[in-house]
């Protein structure tokens, strides 16, 4: 995978979301990039120093790398997929300020030796946090490159021991249709938003729980306080907000597949032969350039990934 540069020694190894004007808020979106991105080119270290104590910025895995440069802060704090408040991308970070994150807490529950609820803030206090940079593949065929901090969802999983009939990982975002204007507006839909992984997947160790970026705590619109990263499948399979975790023996229902099978298969690997609402995955635009660049496999994260689906006719 060329696109995806190597150390030596790696052994780690919305149909509802915006058809036609998530191209013209996107075209519209890049055209306002330039000139914003210089006021904002000195935030902490752009957003000015961390609090006494704080977590953040954390050290730097130097094992995860990038074959381009990281998406400007301004890029992807404001252009979100965030449909619990609204399919328009720019209206996300504004309508996100409603949601409370403070407390939160995650449920386990399920197959599990020892199910347990976990505090979000005391979490971060337990957990070694990194910051490791991925790249995100969009579904809609738009990509950044991203600096999240956070830690490996397996060593959670660890915590609460998974029973040996247990086979799939339920993840489960909030239900707050007060704060969540898009959960009270479209009652249809299968709130709260799930995803779900295999439990290979999941204890993968590139499956991440992010609970910052850019050096500081997660903003709202990104998924506060704590989400979902898997950077080999398509980025709606990377839960935000998370509330609850539940281990199954049988593979879960998920909010977009339930919606749109089609188009959302469980499995959601990047793959460039698929097709999205009938357009073709074969390439993608880098959000901040606006560069066209093909599309890999897994997101060209293949060589570390791939052995998973060995067995699978949906890779």
């Amino acid at each position: 995978m060329a696109h995806i540069r190597i150390p030596k020694g790696w052994e780690i190894p919305e149909r509802l979301a915006t058809p036609e004007h998530r191209v013209l808020d996107r075209r519209a979106f890049l055209a306002t990039l330039g000139a914003a991105a210089l006021g904002t080119a000195s935030l902490p270290q752009r957003l000015g120093a961390q609090a006494a104590g704080s977590p953040y910025p954390a050290k730097r895995n130097p094992a995860y790398t990038l074959d381009r440069p990281i998406t400007d802060e301004f890029v992807v704090t404001r252009y979100n997929n965030f449909y619990e408040f609204s399919a328009a991308k720019n209206a996300v970070q504004h309508l996100a300020t409603r949601l409370r994150t403070d407390p939160w807490t995650i449920e386990v529950t399920g197959l599990v030796h020892k199910p347990q609820t976990f505090d979000v803030s005391d979490l971060i206090r337990r957990m070694p946090l990194q910051e490791r940079l991925y790249r995100l593949r969009c579904i809609e065929a738009w990509s950044m490159a991203v600096p999240w901090t956070g830690f490996p969802l397996k060593a959670l999983i660890d915590l609460v021991e998974p029973m040996s009939s247990a086979r799939f990982v339920r993840l489960v975002s909030f239900l707050r249709p007060d704060e969540a204007p898009n959960q009270r507006l479209k009652p249809s839909h299968p709130w709260p938003h799930a995803q779900g992984l295999t439990l290979a997947e999941a204890t993968h160790e590139l499956a991440f729980l992010a609970t910052g970026m850019y050096g500081h705590e997660m903003p709202k619109q990104n998924g506060a306080p704590i989400r979902l990263v898997v950077p080999w499948k398509y980025g709606f399979k990377s839960l935000k907000s998370i509330v609850a975790i539940e281990f199954t023996a049988t593979q879960p229902h998920t909010f977009w597949t339930d919606i749109a099978p089609h188009d959302y298969h469980f499995t959601a690997n990047v793959d460039p032969s698929e097709r999205y609402e009938g357009h073709s995955q074969a390439t993608e635009q880098d959000i901040s350039t606006g560069d066209v660049h093909p599309t890999f496999l897994y997101n060209g994260y293949g060589v570390f990934v791939a052995h998973l689906y060995e067995n699978s006719l949906r890779r």
